[in-house]
């Protein structure tokens, strides 16, 4: 029984992943049915079922969140060919069903979002990728000897449902310092829960490499450095926006199990792949968590 469950869950997968791979092509329900190797008179259901919407909502969902973080994020593409890119005919078909989804036009999006109803919109689709969330075993963690890594810090302290913004800023700013994804390592430092009782208390660093002093060009950079030691490294594939499942994994069952105990430093990530530069199934996170 379990392993047909487990059969299962990797053909729904396997379509999830189909999805973010092909967002720029015909996504008919007759092909993703043969993606999974379902009956296409049946398939509709059984998604729906398995992941609480629609498939057509689905791919609505999956296009507009990566419009939305072509807007947000970049700017090598203008509102026409982001709109082509997720499947609408015109820019006014998308500026009408962008506005309808977040309140604003993809203009005024791209200018200073309002990322509340941005994160409330995107509910569902987290939702239903997190009903086929990868496990992990002991297999999946390694202790590594990590060096020290001297970084510019950008704080965000407070609501979290402002991180977007603190985001975009962090991105300019190292655009501006040139300090690229490629050549300059990204971290996450969580100084707090995910969710606090009280969202103000909640506390996160975003980091970047830079061995040299970097100009602050008006933004409250600090510098800083992730201290060198032992770490338990879990690395996650996919859907890397939410990566307490993998934390709560290392503190929950790794932790204890090992024998090992935590260092006085919190727990981070070095992000690896973005999207939407890679399909989101395709993003690449290591967590590590300092050890004595």
């Amino acid at each position: 029984m379990k392993a047909a469950l487990q059969n299962y869950q990797d053909r729904m997968r396997r379509v999830l992943d189909h999805i973010d791979r092909h967002l720029d092509d015909d996504l008919a329900l007759d092909g993703l049915s043969a993606v999974a190797a379902f009956s296409k008179f049946h398939f509709h259901r059984q998604f729906t079922a398995t992941f609480g919407l629609s498939v057509h909502r689905y791919v609505q969902l999956a296009r507009m969140k990566r419009a939305s973080h072509q807007l947000a994020y970049g700017n090598a593409l203008g509102v026409t060919d982001i709109a082509m890119d997720a499947g609408y005919a015109t820019p006014d078909a998308f500026a009408r069903a962008f506005r309808q989804r977040f309140g604003q036009s993809p203009s005024s999006f791209r200018k200073s979002p309002d990322w509340e109803p941005w994160l409330a919109a995107f509910g569902p689709l987290d939702n239903a990728r997190n009903k086929l969330m990868k496990t992990f075993s002991s297999d999946d963690v390694t202790i590594r000897d990590v060096p020290t890594t001297k970084v510019a810090i950008m704080e965000h302290r407070g609501d979290p449902a402002t991180l977007g913004a603190t985001i975009q800023r962090f991105i300019a700013w190292r655009k501006t310092a040139g300090l690229h994804p490629r050549t300059s390592p990204t971290f996450n430092v969580w100084r707090s829960e995910r969710r606090p009782s009280s969202p103000a208390d909640y506390s996160v660093d975003l980091c970047v490499g830079a061995e040299q002093s970097i100009e602050a060009n008006g933004e409250e950079i600090k510098a800083g450095e992730i201290p060198g030691g032992r770490c338990a490294v879990l690395r996650i594939v996919g859907y890397t926006d939410n990566l307490e499942p993998a934390a709560l994994y290392l503190y929950r069952d790794w932790l204890p199990a090992s024998g090992e105990e935590a260092r006085d430093f919190p727990i981070y990530c070095q992000r690896l792949s973005f999207f939407p530069e890679v399909p989101e199934h395709e993003t690449v996170a290591d967590l590590f968590l300092p050890l004595k």
